[in-house]
């Protein structure tokens, strides 16, 4: 695309006097649009991050389940959503592998009978199991098959080559996701962790941006900063309600007002990272 689009630069001034042409170095044309070259370095990069992410989560979740398992209630509640957190940084490519999404982070709203559908499973059900039904008799067989749908999405992850559209969009997505469903407090509805999973989007998106800045810095410097202070915004609003011992309080300490602000700082950056693929020659 970079090398067309180039081409028919050039082939437009062809025709004209060399003393009307714009100046245009091969340095200044590399910095306008990032070659797909350059972009290798942070997507391999960013597959660290993931296999990283993805390593711990496996060992968290096999602490976690194994407390459900023994019935130990207050030992899973607490691990429940640190756990989940290493699964929240790396959504945008853990989405790609759908089947194992729906079955390790669907919601009872995405089944006929909600709760009581037996095809409900993964985090979820658990988290209904912990916090209303007060009991893990039911759901000894859902921790089972979490565990292997889990060690499942690392081997996938393992062998998948990146996408680099998906890894640079993945960053409003996370962003986007936020703002339009999450921040409502549907997804972690009965533990109330939802600030938890708030924290690590944003962690997972400021990855992207922190891999891609060197490139998108070159681009455009001001979209650079921006972006710095709008993460740092959405990173101090969180802070407001960490409890001691690095967790978050519950997501009810949050008035109306307090979501209204939280989701509007969000769609802002939301709005500036949808930018990004375009910047970078990838729309």
């Amino acid at each position: 695309m970079f090398l067309s689009s180039r081409r028919t630069l050039l082939g437009m001034f062809a025709a004209a006097p060399l003393a009307s042409l714009p100046m245009f170095s091969e340095t200044a044309l590399a910095q306008a649009r990032p070659s797909p070259l350059q972009l290798v370095g942070p997507v391999a990069q960013y597959k660290l991050y993931v296999n990283e992410n993805v390593r711990k989560f496996v060992a968290d979740t096999r602490a976690f389940t194994a407390a459900v398992k023994a019935g130990n209630i207050a030992l899973a509640q607490k691990l429940y959503a640190p756990t989940r957190m290493n699964y929240e940084r790396i959504e945008p490519v853990a989405e790609l592998f759908s089947d194992l999404d729906a079955a390790i982070d669907s919601r009872a709203d995405d089944h006929e009978k909600a709760e009581k559908d037996p095809r409900f499973g993964g985090f979820h059900r658990i988290e209904y199991a912990l916090w209303v039904e007060k009991s893990t008799r039911n759901v000894g067989k859902v921790a089972d098959k979490l565990m292997a749908d889990v060690l499942a999405l690392q081997s996938r992850l393992l062998k998948l080559t990146f996408p680099p559209a998906k890894v640079v969009g993945g960053a409003a997505v996370l962003m986007e996701e936020v703002a339009a469903t999450k921040i409502s407090g549907e997804e972690n509805r009965y533990s109330r962790t939802d600030l938890y999973d708030f924290q690590a989007n944003f962690e997972g998106a400021f990855k992207i941006v922190t891999l891609l800045r060197p490139l998108v810095a070159r681009r455009d410097p001001g979209f650079a900063a921006k972006t710095d202070a709008n993460f740092k915004a959405v990173f101090d609003t969180l802070a407001k309600y960490r409890v001691p011992g690095g967790g978050f309080a519950s997501y009810l300490k949050l008035s109306d007002r307090d979501r209204k602000l939280l989701a509007g700082k969000v769609n802002i950056l939301a709005e500036d990272l949808s930018r990004l693929r375009g910047m970078l020659g990838l729309s």
